[in-house]
């Protein structure tokens, strides 16, 4: 999203008064409090920079840099590390993990402020995908058509959508929960079983013209899977 600034920071006062003085200079902001979800608060709202935390409960900034820096989708964002560490060492660990910048706390407001506007006036133009592939599966997200290799793939729009949100984080595991909310919405109120209807038919749909990559996890949800699934269930 542009202009949009993620903190990732588990010091919820330093959290709020950073977003207090981004805001005051018009940037969007979202914060995440916590390294283990931090990665895909970031796949899916694509922060223009990102403040990230040294220390962060389950997963720390720099594996997360590490992380983010493989992934083609995301790897390009700038990274701006705020750390209490300030030895010349703990500098190199971070911009080897691939920070674009190093702010030691204490560190002034204005300043921070200052290397966000730097960093976002480097940072690549968002690209706007026109379609999404994954094996022998292509979205096309223009013409809102699906296709198994050569074969046209007929959807309903819920099918679609689900899909789109598996093909976009592939190997991710999807609850009814995060799916109900993601893609029916906050304010459609259907029961979480309405979700097992829905893979099913997009599973039967995509699988007269193929393998079927779509992987159940039982009492946990859904996602694709590189390895073709035997008999896979649908009551996860």
């Amino acid at each position: 999203m542009a202009n949009l600034v993620m903190i990732v920071e588990d010091e919820e006062a330093l959290a709020l008064l950073l977003k207090y003085n981004l805001e005051k200079e018009g940037f969007l902001v979202k914060c995440v409090n916590r390294g283990n979800i931090a990665l895909a608060e970031i796949e899916k709202h694509q922060p223009s920079v990102i403040i990230l935390d040294w220390m962060l409960p389950e997963m720390s900034g720099v594996e997360i840099c590490k992380l983010l820096r493989s992934k083609p989708d995301i790897k390009n964002i700038p990274v701006i590390m705020l750390t209490a560490k300030g030895e010349e060492e703990d500098k190199i660990k971070g911009l080897t993990a691939g920070a674009d910048d190093y702010v030691t706390k204490p560190f002034s407001i204005p300043e921070l402020v200052a290397r966000v506007k730097a960093q976002m006036r480097r940072a690549p133009e968002p690209q706007t995908a026109t379609e999404l592939v994954f094996e022998d599966i292509r979205m096309d997200l223009v013409e809102k058509k699906v296709f198994r290799g050569e074969n046209f793939i007929h959807l309903g729009p819920t099918e679609f959508r689900l899909l789109k949100m598996m093909m976009e984080t592939p190997g991710k595991i999807f609850s009814r929960e995060y799916l109900l909310k993601n893609v029916w919405g906050t304010n459609i109120y259907v029961e979480t079983r309405t979700v097992d209807v829905h893979i099913r038919r997009l599973r039967k749909s995509l699988n007269e013209y193929g393998a079927d990559y779509i992987r159940t996890v039982r009492a946990t949800g859904y996602g694709l899977d590189h390895t073709p699934q035997n008999e896979a269930e649908d009551n996860a």
